[in-house]
């Protein structure tokens, strides 16, 4: 069954193509002229719209549900599917960059489940490249449970002295963890990072050799960090100091981590900001911050 608003198009065509009355395109068309004149007496929403178009070319890489939560954040009354027609209406769609296959799915039982945060830490490096060509690498450190982004370490090389640097900032401020996930990388495997887990009881799990799925949360987290953040800024040098190119992409950097923390939705938990989670957390249990170990290494 052909659609009236398509049936109208058709007899607009008539109409303006073959010069035919509105009443003898109708006939035609075996369509009323009622549905031709009708006019929707629907508030088109032109204002959520708008905003809906701001959010969409302010954050490039944000679906329709992330969307929907940041406008219900900011007031706006409307449902899931309602979003979902607008942000339709409006060309908003993103494009996956993944191509679709066919795959064995293994379901895998996880060896460490954690419960609470400090459970279990995850961490990865992210590699990028200057505007004049020169590469650096950023070490992203994540909670497994909350789901925040603890650090991101920026460097043009950074070795096992910076990450137990950046372990030794994040304990002083929340405590260790139990766990620690990570790949097999001379950065994590050497004995520095050995002596900081010794030192704090925290156990190293590796990732199995070619198994990037063994460390997901990490790499999904990476994924979201080069999406938002490293694809849409284009690093410059200001001079050949290290230090100045270091704190430009650092203040970049900083200041997604912060916003991914605080303001982006996450669906694992129920479209809450990592932040707001572990802060519902602390307020229902009724506990305060981990202690602070006296010593670090």
């Amino acid at each position: 069954m052909v659609r009236p608003a398509l049936r109208r198009d058709v007899v607009d065509y008539v109409v303006s193509h073959y010069g035919l009355t509105m009443r003898r395109a109708c006939r035609l068309v075996k369509q009323p002229r009622s549905v031709q004149y009708y006019r929707s007496v629907k508030d088109p929403r032109r204002e959520l719209r708008a905003r809906m178009r701001e959010i969409a070319h302010t954050r490039v890489r944000y679906g329709y549900r992330r969307v929907h939560v940041l406008l219900l954040r900011e007031g706006w009354q409307l449902g899931k599917n309602q979003a979902y027609r607008l942000y339709c209406e409006e060309q908003l769609q993103l494009r996956s960059k993944l191509p679709k296959r066919r795959k064995m799915v293994v379901t895998r039982v996880a060896k460490i489940v954690p419960a609470k945060p400090n459970d279990a830490w995850s961490m990865d490096f992210v590699a990028d490249q200057l505007a004049d060509g020169s590469k650096f690498r950023t070490l992203t450190i994540v909670d497994v449970f909350t789901k925040e982004a603890l650090d991101i370490e920026v460097g043009q090389r950074l070795r096992g002295e910076h990450v137990v640097s950046a372990l030794n900032r994040i304990a002083v401020r929340r405590g260790a963890p139990r766990h620690l996930f990570v790949d097999n990388g001379s950065e994590f495997s050497g004995r520095l990072l050995d002596m900081w887990a010794y030192h704090y009881r925290a156990k190293i799990d590796f990732s199995r050799p070619g198994k990037p799925t063994d460390n997901c949360h990490i790499e999904t987290f990476n994924g979201s960090f080069r999406d938002e953040c490293l694809n849409l800024h284009w690093f410059e040098t200001l001079g050949e100091a290290k230090a100045i190119v270091e704190a430009i992409v650092e203040a970049i950097v900083e200041a997604w981590r912060r916003d991914y923390n605080e303001s982006r939705p996450h669906s694992a938990l129920k479209e809450l900001a990592p932040a707001e989670f572990a802060r519902q957390l602390v307020l229902s249990s009724g506990s305060t911050e981990p202690e602070t170990p006296e010593n670090s290494l």
